[in-house]
């Protein structure tokens, strides 16, 4: 065994990614909210960052500030009172100082400015709000709306006024905290049983029949209807009980729009034949049941008064709210699209020109010099880094209007394929900036509101060499099974001759896969007997 030492000379490139640029990337690549968030964390954080409004200058806010303090310091009068004296005419100046105020104390504003202190001491730069100022922070807190109460707090405030035994009482809160948003409990009872709380002896506090108990009562008690249930077939018997309940309890004994027969025909289909039903078999459910396909076409009508998921009545849905980065609106005189940010959400930022002072004074310690360089570097960058990011979307959204002019003038319908790949070279830039710059972006259009990366799709040919995109062969087979009869539906196959007779051809896997994420049943399904 022999062991060598050499040395070699390699030539090679490397292409590091400096951590300025990689953050540079993470701006670029944030929605507009948060965007904002980052913005307010840096401004909390940054001593050296600043905001300003736009076409007010600073040296005309600083000069306000000193006049109001000097006109406060000219209205100043030391207030002694005489213990001698009722002081009558120095609380007459309090009761007019009120009435002259009050309305100067209700409409407080944040002001502030950076002091230095003339005893200088390091770490003491701070800003100095002037007396008076509201708290923003319970403001929003007072403003902040109600939390909305959950399922399960509702109905544990609902189960509270069961007149049940205690053991089912308990029982039923218990199962109350298996109920998931929709309204089901997902676990088996004996499941629930294994793991419910113990006694000192070890063993489950509810037994299974007790559950079981708990779980009648409860099914029956909680508004609306099905909740409790275990899957759907029983959250639709549950609903239907209900219903025949509130027929035979009607004021006046009058009966609801259901008659006793189309409940019991709806019971039958729902207890028995279910699945068939779901898979629209509707020759076979007559066939089983006995009943006619108008009695069945009749009962599945009713039967569109039930819910699959009773909880969501009582969930407040919570869908986050969309902020579009662009507007594009139409210029009549021009006849063209124009494309604008909604930079007006953005505060405007600067660095603060005290601390840009400071930085070179030497009078300040060294240590003190190095941080307010720090902040200032950092602040500077960030500001740059907003800046490009702008820049850099609105060339983008310029491109893609300009590309997908005919989708704003006729409608998803005209779509073209545009790659990422196009638009980078027509621009300069990286594919990968693109990517990074339509990324959870949205535009605001005189057609609505879209994602930025709607416009970036591949496609095809039509037989006269025309470009389509693949939202617009969507647009397409949609138009085509709305047009179809729906005593015959059309299958995949006919679709695709459908579409190929329009200059689209596709494959039927293809059509199979669009009728999929279009939420469109096959051919069995869609048919109305």
């Amino acid at each position: 065994m022999r062991f060598d030492t050499s040395q070699q000379m390699k030539l090679g490139q490397q292409m590091k990614l400096a951590p300025r640029m990689i953050q540079s990337m993470e701006i670029l690549q944030m929605s507009m909210q948060a965007l904002e968030e980052r913005i307010e964390q840096e401004l909390e954080s940054n001593v050296t960052l600043e905001t300003f409004e736009a076409g007010v200058d600073r040296e005309t806010l600083e000069k306000e500030r000193q006049e109001a303090e000097r006109a406060d310091r000219e209205n100043e009068r030391e207030l002694n009172v005489d213990a001698d004296s009722n002081s009558a005419d120095d609380f007459e100046r309090l009761d007019s100082m009120e009435s002259s105020y009050s309305e100067a104390f209700d409409n407080q504003y944040e002001a502030s400015s950076f002091t230095r202190s003339s005893d200088y001491e390091p770490g003491t730069y701070s800003k100095a709000r002037m007396a008076g100022e509201r708290d923003a922070k319970m403001d929003a807190m007072a403003n902040t709306e109600a939390r909305p109460e959950s399922l399960a707090d509702q109905l544990l405030e609902q189960w509270a006024f069961a007149e049940v035994e205690d053991d089912i009482a308990e029982a039923g809160k218990l199962l109350i905290g298996y109920i998931d948003d929709d309204g089901y409990i997902r676990q088996s009872l004996e499941e629930i049983a294994d793991t419910s709380p113990r006694d000192e002896q070890g063993k489950p506090l509810f037994a299974e029949a007790t559950l079981a108990a708990a779980l009648d009562v409860l099914q029956h008690y909680l508004d609306p209807a099905g909740l409790g249930a275990r899957d759907t077939r029983e959250c639709l018997l549950l609903q239907l009980d209900a219903l025949a309940e509130n027929a035979s309890q009607a004021p006046g004994g009058s009966k609801s729009s259901l008659s006793d027969e189309d409940i019991e025909r709806m019971r039958t289909l729902i207890a028995d034949h279910l699945d068939d039903l779901v898979h629209n078999r509707i020759p076979q459910v007559a066939k089983r049941s006995g009943l006619t396909i108008d009695e069945i076409k009749s009962a599945t009508e009713h039967m569109r008064r039930l819910v699959v998921n009773p909880g969501r009545s009582l969930v407040e849905e919570t869908s986050p709210s969309i902020v579009p980065d662009a507007i594009v609106e139409y210029d009549d005189d021009s006849d063209t699209y124009i494309s604008y940010l909604t930079e007006g959400r953005l505060p405007n930022l600067r660095l603060n020109r005290e601390y840009a002072m400071m930085a070179k004074d030497r009078q300040i310690p060294k240590t003190d010099r190095e941080f307010i360089r720090t902040n200032l570097s950092n602040a500077q960058w960030l500001i740059d880094a907003i800046n490009q990011r702008q820049n850099t979307l609105l060339r983008v959204i310029k491109a893609v209007v300009a590309a997908q002019r005919d989708f704003f003038d006729m409608g998803p319908q005209a779509m073209k394929p545009l790659p990422m790949t196009q638009v980078a070279d027509q621009l300069g830039i990286h594919v990968a900036t693109v990517s990074r710059a339509v990324a959870g972006k949205h535009i605001q259009s005189p057609r609505g509101i879209f994602p930025l990366r709607k416009f970036f799709t591949g496609g095809t040919q039509t037989d006269e060499g025309e470009d389509v995109s693949w939202d617009a062969i969507k647009v397409a087979l949609q138009e085509v099974i709305d047009a179809e009869d729906k005593k015959k539906p059309l299958s995949d196959e006919a679709i695709v001759k459908a579409l190929k007779d329009k200059g689209i051809e596709i494959a039927r896997r293809t059509v199979a896969k669009y009728r999929g994420q279009l939420d469109i049943p096959p051919a069995r399904m869609r048919r109305e007997f």
